[in-house]
């Protein structure tokens, strides 16, 4: 596996071996993108798009995809992955391009996996912005919507396919979709993919795809898991690191606050206001208590909507819409949108919840501070948070100061007890009270004592029961009739 970084160029990372192979790093004169060997159709794009110079990722990894070696890229998020793999991509695909409306001269070429419909969804967004001048048919599927309008796209024919794992395994059963012809595998967020058991789904994507192929892996963090899975899959991979693994942006101030569960909502309110924030990103740990969050925000006086699991495809995409056109002050979020969504100058990020996985929080406050701006990213802890915490400082290898947050709006407290009124308060919670049950209301017919009437007797004492009564005949049950003995009948005794 060949290793590349900042500072030197890229060595062989087994040093057992007699033979090392050295290439060289791009210039500082390659920052910018015409100096690539890329097509004008492209070039033409990617200025269109507001884009002079590349950032580190796309510096280092352009010119190895471009020369055809599978690659292992780690960056931070909001660093540009997606045109660093997007665009050598293009490159080397448009060879294919034709103006045949056969379906046939259009097969899957590239294949690109995204662990979430919104990642999705903003991966093909980018991708038909730095193909839209060229004849490269670019589609996107993913589940919670039909599949008709999917199906009528692929069997039209198309060279660059986005998916999520779930849906593209549905088409393939559908044999609505074919990858015999695939060259190139890009998995995006691989690490997102295993933590929500995409693994076996991603087995059986790769079983149907040709050996021969080149297979790019771009993640933020790179997890012992990930590593095993590219020595299966990937093919003597470039490691391209542009900064410590599991490193969280330098340009985002990260704050944590001691803050007892009853006060967060408070803590948001007074920081939104202290700090001037517009917008911000609120993540929490459950889909119920996105929920219940964004009721509660709103209650404040917030524009407020949630993002999570539990809503359609179509209610998610509008509410990430609405929130990027700033219609939103707060927008509650579980960890679906932690990965790989880009919101324009977003001012700041609330880690309501401490995440579970300390990787996410580095997903999570990547959210803000994207493409070299500065961010907010705030934790609220509280006292069971600790262990989480201390993952988090495991991770990214720092020591995290704990601030308590003075409130401007101070809630009236009842005063301090001396410690003799707390004496005996302590005392009379020691002494065991005997237990008191609850009284039924008095009702005077219940509670005089019994009298005994003096003209009634027992029944038992009464009268001598009655003779039993012949019983009658069921008129259900009809008499016989009366046949002569002659006949064969019975004989009336005199």
């Amino acid at each position: 596996m060949l290793h590349c970084d900042d500072n030197r160029g890229m060595t062989d990372s087994y040093p057992d071996d007699e033979i090392s192979v050295a290439i060289p790093a791009p210039p500082s004169a390659a920052d910018r993108f015409d100096t690539l060997s890329l097509d004008p159709k492209l070039l033409r794009a990617v200025a269109e798009s507001g884009y002079v110079t590349m950032t580190p990722i796309q510096a280092k990894a352009i010119p190895i995809v471009l020369a055809g070696r599978d690659v292992m890229g780690a960056a931070q998020t909001g660093t540009g992955k997606t045109a660093a793999f997007s665009l050598p991509l293009l490159q080397r695909m448009l060879k294919h391009e034709n103006t045949s409306m056969s379906p046939a001269r259009h097969p899957v070429r590239a294949l690109c996996l995204a662990p979430t419909r919104e990642l999705a969804d903003q991966v093909a967004n980018n991708v038909k912005a730095y193909a839209k001048h060229t004849l490269l048919r670019v589609a996107c599927v993913f589940g919670g919507i039909d599949m008709k309008p999917q199906t009528a796209e692929l069997k039209a024919g198309v060279e660059v396919l986005i998916a999520t794992p779930g849906r593209l395994l549905d088409h393939i059963e559908a044999k609505n979709c074919v990858l015999n012809q695939l060259e190139y595998v890009v998995l995006d967020e691989a690490d997102r993919m295993l933590d929500i058991g995409f693994l076996p789904d991603l087995q059986r994507i790769l079983s149907y795809l040709p050996k021969q192929r080149q297979t790019l892996l771009f993640s933020a963090t790179f997890s012992p898991e990930i590593r095993r899975l590219s020595q299966s899959y990937l093919q003597d991979p470039v490691l391209v690191e542009v900064a410590r693994p599991n490193a969280t942006a330098t340009n985002v101030e990260q704050r944590f606050y001691s803050v007892s569960d009853d006060d967060k909502r408070r803590a948001v309110q007074q920081i939104m206001k202290s700090r001037s924030l517009t917008q911000a990103l609120v993540f929490v740990n459950s889909k119920l208590g996105a929920a219940r969050l964004a009721r509660s925000f709103e209650r404040d006086g917030f524009k407020t909507n949630a993002l999570h699991g539990d809503k359609s495809q179509d209610e998610r995409l509008k509410a990430l819409a609405a929130f990027k056109r700033g219609e939103v002050d707060l927008l509650v979020a579980t960890d679906v949108a932690a990965r790989g969504l880009d919101i324009v100058d977003l001012p700041g990020v609330f880690n309501f919840d401490v995440p579970f996985n300390a990787e996410d929080y580095i997903h999570r406050i990547g959210r803000t501070g994207r493409a070299g701006a500065s961010g907010l990213a705030v934790t609220l802890v509280a006292r069971d948070d600790m262990r989480l915490v201390s993952d988090i400082e495991k991770l990214i290898k720092k020591k995290i100061e704990l601030e308590p947050l003075d409130f401007d709006d101070e809630r009236p407290r009842r005063p301090r007890r001396s410690w003799e009124e707390e004496a005996v308060v302590e005392a009379a919670v020691a002494t065991p009270r005997s237990r008191v049950e609850p009284r039924a209301p008095a009702d005077p017919f219940f509670d005089k004592p019994y009298e005994p009437t003096a003209t009634t007797t027992p029944a038992w004492e009464g009268k001598a029961a009655a003779p039993a009564a012949p019983r009658s005949i069921s008129p259900n049950i009809k008499p016989r009739k009366k046949v002569a003995a002659l006949l064969g009948g019975t004989k009336t005794p005199a």
